[in-house]
């Protein structure tokens, strides 16, 4: 099932340098591409980003959950949603 809708792709698309060091997509379809090929998540809220990170196993000890969203991994869509991209 394709969870990347136009929001999450351009989301990825605009903000992509946050993570990498140079664009890893030009396009939507590269962005999908990319997106399929790392399983990137798309999660529903902050809590959803909190739970992602600690069934990973993510020591959240020292971590509230607003400071979790100022990870490089995590893009805010801006709809409430979130886009988790493992590098």
């Amino acid at each position: 099932m394709n969870e990347y809708d136009e929001a999450v792709l351009n989301c990825f698309l605009e903000k992509q340098l946050q993570l990498f060091p140079e664009k890893i997509a030009e396009s939507i379809d590269e962005a999908e591409a990319f997106l399929e090929e790392c399983v990137a998540v798309v999660v529903d809220s902050v809590d959803e980003v909190w739970e992602y990170f600690d069934e990973e196993g993510v020591d959240l000890e020292e971590q509230n959950k607003e400071d979790i969203l100022t990870a490089p991994e995590v893009f805010e869509v801006g709809d409430g949603r979130y886009l988790i991209v493992e590098s």
